[in-house]
């Protein structure tokens, strides 16, 4: 038979104490004992303090119980309360759950303490994304898989494409749809296989790897309070993550969430701050030859993530943010499921991009032929130069409306023609990471938050990515850093 119970003596004097000031409507109206809503108001439970914050005599003597009580133990009652429950479940396990004999040393439970604890916790993921993102998906998708079917593309797809549409067609508008700079092969099709692909495919296998290990559950374990302090749960670690391969995916995944703050605060995050595979890929390729620059845009951007999550988090009204995630066990990743989950990804996602790619296209080639496109980038080319970009560098932004990785790509040739410095680099590559949200994303973010709180977020996304930029500008040339 289980009894009742019993926690250290100053808590068991605190809990009678309390339950002299409380009277039997109490219990009828909370349907509680006295002893449990004694250990509630131990705790300051937030609806039963909201209570008894409205009887001012109850108030003080019960907060005076509470601090003297606190005193006694050293600590605070509710670490005491939490930690006997603790002790006693431990207990009841080993009282009624049988296990085998462990043979040896238990390599699981050490690896999990150490991937959950913050001291050990964040060296690793340190670690993982300098070898799984930075060099894995940076370098190596973004840089040596890039340059070789980019290379592949320039070299025999683009010019036999051209010569073959002029030979076909006569009419130079055909052409330009088809070929030449902007056309749906040359430029569409380009993007699509040469840069997002190869990102794309080197981000989904690193994170299939993490998922089928058990790490992501234990990442979102450690990242829990970190993750309060604006507004969300350890839980929406996994949106959050999965928005460096997808951004218009992890919108979606945000249902999983608890709450409508919550959920807000991550679909807005994920439309200013998190760039998608493709987009962060680029931009790591590109600024790997400068470290520095590196280091300045993830900062800054980290930075940012931080703030305008901690910000939003004290204006939006609402319940906050709470954490309940099973946690399975750790084990080495089986490799036909890292490759299944990374086909069944890569699938989805390419067939989604590339009918938007060739969409993109299509509009560029008709903005362009109607002249509707000069107009709108003629626009741009003043925010463009207040940036200390170039005018060249503005048909980036419109491109990067249509997908983020398109303009991301954009920047990409203007890099390999050697069009922007060090500078201009990062503060383009924070500008576009910074910019609205791609067609695709903008459609999720209607569907799931509505047209009133979309419209809202690329209202302040819009004029902020560009004032970001200014003020960085700015602040580079004041103080003479050179990147």
């Amino acid at each position: 038979m289980l009894t009742q119970l019993t926690y250290p003596q100053p808590i068991e004097v605190a809990i009678q104490e309390i339950e002299r000031f409380l009277l039997p409507e109490d219990e009828e109206k909370f349907h509680l004992s006295k002893r449990s809503l004694a250990l509630l108001l131990l705790q300051r439970d937030p609806s039963l303090w909201g209570t008894l914050e409205k009887q001012p005599q109850q108030y003080e003597a019960i907060t005076r119980i509470i601090k003297n009580t606190q005193q006694k133990l050293g600590e605070s009652p509710t670490a005491v309360i939490v930690s006997t429950r603790q002790k006693l479940a431990w207990s009841l396990e080993e009282q009624f759950l049988k296990e085998p004999a462990k043979q040896g040393f238990c390599w699981s439970n050490t690896i999990h303490k150490f991937t959950v604890n913050p001291i050990t916790g964040f060296p690793l993921l340190v670690l993982i994304l300098y070898y799984g993102v930075y060099k894995f998906v940076g370098e190596f998708g973004a840089g040596t898989l890039v340059d070789s079917i980019e290379t592949f593309f320039e070299t025999h797809i683009n010019p036999t494409v051209n010569q073959v549409v002029a030979f076909i067609f006569p009419w130079q508008p055909i052409q330009d749809l088809l070929g030449n700079d902007y056309g749906i092969i040359t430029l569409g099709i380009r993007y699509a296989t040469a840069i997002v692909l190869p990102v794309v495919a080197t981000f989904f296998l690193m994170f299939s790897l993490l998922e089928d290990s058990g790490y992501l559950p234990r990442l979102s374990l450690m990242l829990d309070r970190l993750f309060k302090s604006i507004g969300l749960s350890g839980k929406s670690v996994i949106p959050i993550v999965l928005g460096f391969g997808c951004d218009t995916m992890a919108t979606l995944v945000t249902r999983t969430l608890e709450t409508k703050r919550e959920r807000l605060i991550a679909t807005f995050l994920l439309s200013l701050t998190i760039p998608c595979a493709a987009q962060w890929g680029v931009i790591v390729g590109l600024l790997s030859q400068n470290p520095k620059a590196l280091l300045f845009w993830g900062g800054f951007m980290v930075a940012i993530f931080l703030l305008s999550g901690y910000l939003l988090s004290q204006l939006l009204p609402g319940k906050k943010a709470e954490f309940y995630l099973e946690i399975p066990p750790l084990r080495l990743p089986h490799f036909k499921n890292i490759l299944i989950k990374t086909y069944l990804r890569l699938k989805w996602y390419f067939l989604e991009i590339l009918p938007l790619f060739i969409w993109a296209s299509v509009l560029i080639w008709f903005g362009r032929l109607t002249g509707l496109f000069e107009l709108i980038i003629s626009w741009l080319e003043p925010l463009t130069v207040a940036l200390g970009l170039p005018e060249t560098a503005a048909p980036i932004f419109l491109y990067g409306f249509f997908r983020r990785d398109y303009g991301a790509a954009g920047l990409f040739d203007l890099q390999q023609d050697s069009v922007l410095n060090g500078n201009q680099l990062v503060i383009a590559a924070i500008v576009l990471t910074l910019f609205l949200p791609c067609i695709a994303q903008l459609q999720i973010m209607i569907k799931e938050r509505g047209t009133k709180t979309t419209t809202a977020i690329v209202l302040f996304i819009f004029p902020f990515a560009f004032l970001v930029g200014y003020l960085v500008n700015f602040s580079l040339t004041t103080l003479g850093v050179q990147f």
